[in-house]
């Protein structure tokens, strides 16, 4: 008898064995996987709430309230799309990441959005010039609130070179569905928080001097962000994003020359952005060399 169920557990080990690696292959090599690399680059649309932008300096000190702004997309038809000399000259979104764990992973990356105060705004105008400071606008003296609409050839603010919001993410990522011969085509959803700091290139334009590409770290910003993964053959995806967040510019820098020149601003943002990325399989596992399967 002893010999007997020898003999039969010798013959069913490799199905048993088979099985096992099977229900782990199946577990383990997922896109969402630990040990996962991927990154993505893509374009974005931003929109804002209106803010109270302060803007200070030498001899000035008011605020804007109720300020439009907008965001600076490039033409299809200008062709920085696709020229690589001149890719990041539109409204972007950069990111490398990394699964720690399934279905979570850590990212870092930049959106270089864009923010342009918008031509015509209607504002209250808060806050006190000097007389003699400003011979354009012929803003002098204490305003309590008064309404005015700027123009753009006398006034005007914007980040568009542009308003980079850096920003490290936690996200999770679940697998929605698998199709395909073998799989080889899937769709997840990736919901993720992100927090980091603005780099801003700022041009400003008021009392007749206008300054031009002038660069700080201006803040910082939060933010969350949903998306959904279309995988193709396993290493490559295109994914569409929605992202909702708040910055709070502390001191943007408007004069090179003058570091006491500042402007300063909390805002809503929406964007939607558009990317093509790719997934690496760095920790393969269960002898996948390099390709897990759903």
């Amino acid at each position: 008898m002893r010999y007997a169920l020898l003999i039969l557990a010798l013959a069913f080990a490799p199905l048993f064995t088979s099985a096992q690696s099977s229900w782990k292959n199946k577990k383990q090599k997922i896109s969402h996987a630990q040990g996962t690399l991927f990154g993505y680059w893509g374009y974005n649309r931003s929109a804002y709430t209106k803010s109270n932008i302060r803007f200070a300096g030498p001899g000035y000190d008011f605020t804007m309230g109720g300020a439009v702004a907008h965001d600076n997309p490039s033409p299809l038809s200008s062709g920085y799309y696709w020229d690589p000399k001149s890719i990041t000259v539109p409204q972007f979104n950069a990111r490398v990441g990394y699964y720690f764990r399934h279905h979570w992973a850590i990212s870092f990356g930049y959106d270089h959005m864009k923010y342009i105060f918008q031509d015509a705004n209607e504002v209250t105008l808060s806050g006190e010039v000097d007389p003699g400071i400003d011979n354009v606008t012929n803003w002098s003296g204490v305003y309590t609130g008064e309404e005015i609409v700027t123009n753009r050839n006398t006034f005007h603010y914007e980040n568009s070179d542009g308003l980079n919001y850096l920003r490290l993410e936690l996200m999770r990522t679940d697998m929605l569905v698998a199709f395909g011969s073998k799989e080889q085509f899937a769709i997840s959803s990736n919901v993720g928080v992100a927090t980091g700091t603005l780099l801003s290139f700022n041009d400003f334009d008021f009392a007749g001097t206008k300054s031009t590409r002038t660069i700080s770290m201006s803040g910082y910003g939060l933010s969350a962000h949903a998306a959904l993964r279309f995988e193709f053959f396993r290493h490559v995806f295109i994914q569409t994003q929605f992202s909702g967040g708040f910055n709070h510019q502390v001191k943007v820098r408007t004069r090179r020359s003058d570091p006491t020149s500042f402007a300063r601003h909390a805002y809503g943002y929406g964007m939607f952005d558009t990317s093509i990325g790719f997934l690496l399989y760095i920790r393969p596992t269960n002898s996948c060399d390099s390709c897990p399967v759903w």
